[in-house]
């Protein structure tokens, strides 16, 4: 065999990276032969036979390789004999010109089970590329086929479509490289804590609308269920409406029947108006009330009657007497009057009930109940005029039913719907009084019973003018004793007793007191008065008359005195 040249490489050989000599022998017949594992120790050059297959080098644990590595003979430049290939000539090369590099060491500790591919080293490859860090496209975007392997460059990802859910999340690839989601989300991290407070500020303004809402619901909710008792629409039971008549002894049943024949009277004339009640007395359209509700008519005035029903009428004065305080006027062509019926006053007892029904402050058909209060309650009334001609005497009924200005005039009727009485007048602050200057009821009433007004009416009808019942003696109204005095003279200087008249003939005299009628007292000559004209004329009195102290009783028959 030929010797290998003493210095050089094997001829066709070619240095590889680390100055081994890897290079591929020619054989005789023109083959090359596998070269010699890289990563093998060597101190120098070998020998081969060509006729022996080329075996690989034992493995060899990491301790061994560093042994090997560090031995003395890896430090002197020996010669060692050439490797023989494919019949070369044999010959020895430098080893300072074989020596491979140091043989890169394993990153783990050695493992003691030898475990492969961990317990030894095996076979080294070199490493793969290093893969840079590059863009990817965005979770759920679609690749077409034949997307590049991964680590392989690709163009630029277009902009992705709408937001995914999840907010910026969504689109995190956690295979991207740093800074891609930041890129993506347009923004740094103060542009995502500023996102993130405008979140929470819209969460928190959502929360008070809500509040707000809800506070307003419960509010309303809380109202209806305090006022309603409940959410629903409230709906109010009701009775079902009576059917028939009232009784007629009811207050309904007794103002059905009587407010037909109750008239309203205006009236006006040259000392003013003046506004009252009256009431029907027959078909012929006579119409009873009061002297001083039509007393301004008596000098050319008006009377303006309305009915029930609304219809009006013109009146026209009759008759009326003020120390009665009654009045009668009548309406012509009027039909389908309707009358009240008269009742018996003198058969009244105290609480029976009673129906006042007039027009109080021109409140037409106003309707009051009430009871009885008293009876022969002697009042006096008017005395505007200073002379006593216009002055009323009467011994009243007294009642609580309201009545007011307006009502005077009216009908008092009984619980049968009889007449029992005329309103005329009511107690005020100063005094009894007339309603039409009064301020309102007080619950004293007053009406002059039906029984004195029936006798004054028929004469004020049949005969213009009315009588008044007397004594035939002249009072001293300054008298403050007890009883009535007669007095020294009559006015215009005439005797106090009329020669030839009831007191004249029963002989009393003046100075005389009279303290007693039919044996009731009186307190006053107002009384004495009063007394006797709530009877008619021709009617007797018992009177009980004291002089010097002394008492007697005398009876005498009433006599009749021309008002006019």
């Amino acid at each position: 065999m030929d010797k290998a040249k003493p210095t050089g490489t094997p001829d066709g050989a070619v240095p590889d990276a680390t100055g081994d000599s890897h290079g591929t022998a020619a054989e005789p017949d023109g083959r090359a032969t596998a070269p010699e594992a890289t990563g093998a120790p060597a101190a120098g050059l070998t020998k081969a036979d060509p006729a022996e297959p080329v075996q690989p080098p034992a493995p060899t644990v990491p301790g061994q390789a560093e042994e090997a590595t560090s031995s003395p003979a890896a430090e002197s430049p020996a010669t060692v004999p050439a490797p023989r290939t494919g019949g070369a000539p044999d010959g020895l090369v430098p080893a300072q010109q074989q020596a491979p590099a140091e043989r890169p060491r394993p990153l783990h500790a050695p493992d003691p089970y030898s475990t492969p591919p961990y317990g030894e080293p095996g076979p080294w490859a070199p490493a793969p590329p290093v893969q840079r860090p590059v863009p990817t496209p965005a979770h759920g975007t679609y690749l077409p086929p034949g997307t590049p392997a991964h680590g392989t460059p690709v163009p630029p990802v277009p902009e992705a479509g709408p937001p995914l859910p999840g907010g910026e999340w969504g689109r995190y690839d956690p295979w991207a490289a740093p800074g891609a989601l930041v890129a993506e989300s347009g923004g740094g991290p103060g542009e995502r804590r500023r996102e993130r407070r405008a979140g929470r500020g819209r969460l928190v303004g959502a929360a008070l609308v809500l509040a707000l809402v809800a506070g307003s619901v419960g509010g309303y909710v809380g109202m209806r269920l305090e006022r309603h008792g409940g959410l629903g629409t409230v709906e109010l039971e009701q009775a079902s409406g009576q059917t028939g008549e009232r009784a007629p002894d009811s207050v309904a049943g007794i103002a059905a029947r009587t407010l037909p024949g109750v008239v309203t009277l205006h009236v006006s004339g040259g000392d003013g108006g003046a506004l009252g009640t009256g009431f029907v007395l027959d078909g012929r359209g006579h119409i009873l009330t009061n002297h001083h509700v039509v007393e301004s008519a008596s000098d050319g005035g008006s009377i303006r009657v309305t009915f029930n029903g609304g219809e009006t009428a013109r009146a026209r004065m009759v008759g009326g007497d003020p120390g009665y305080d009654l009045a009668v006027v009548k309406v012509s062509g009027v039909s389908g009057l309707t009358p009240l019926p008269l009742g018996d006053s003198d058969e009244v007892r105290v609480g029976d009930p009673v129906v006042a029904i007039g027009a109080p402050f021109d409140l037409a058909n106003t309707v009051t109940s009430g009871i009885i209060s008293a009876k022969e309650r002697p009042i006096t009334a008017g005395g505007e005029k200073g002379d006593g001609s216009d002055i009323s005497y009467v011994d009243a009924l007294q009642t609580d039913a309201p009545i007011n200005p307006g009502n005077s005039g009216g009908p008092l009727v009984d619980e049968r719907a009889r007449v029992i009485g005329i309103n005329s007048a009511i107690h005020a602050a100063g005094g009894v009084d007339r309603q039409d200057d009064s301020a309102g009821s007080v619950g004293l009433g007053f009406a002059i019973p039906v029984n004195q007004a029936k006798r004054v009416a028929e004469e004020l009808i049949n005969h213009g003018r009315a009588t008044h019942p007397v004594i035939g003696v002249t009072l001293d109204m300054g008298y403050e004793g007890e009883g009535a005095k007669v007095g020294g003279e009559a006015a215009g200087g005439g005797p106090a007793v009329t020669p030839g008249g009831p007191a004249d003939r029963t002989d009393i005299a003046a100075g005389d007191v009279i303290t007693e009628v039919d044996g009731v007292p009186v307190a006053s000559g107002e009384e004495l008065i009063i007394k006797i004209r709530s009877h008619r004329p021709g009617d007797r009195l018992d009177l009980t008359v004291e002089r010097d102290g002394e008492s007697r009783r005398v009876t005498l028959e009433l006599g009749s005195s021309d008002p006019s």
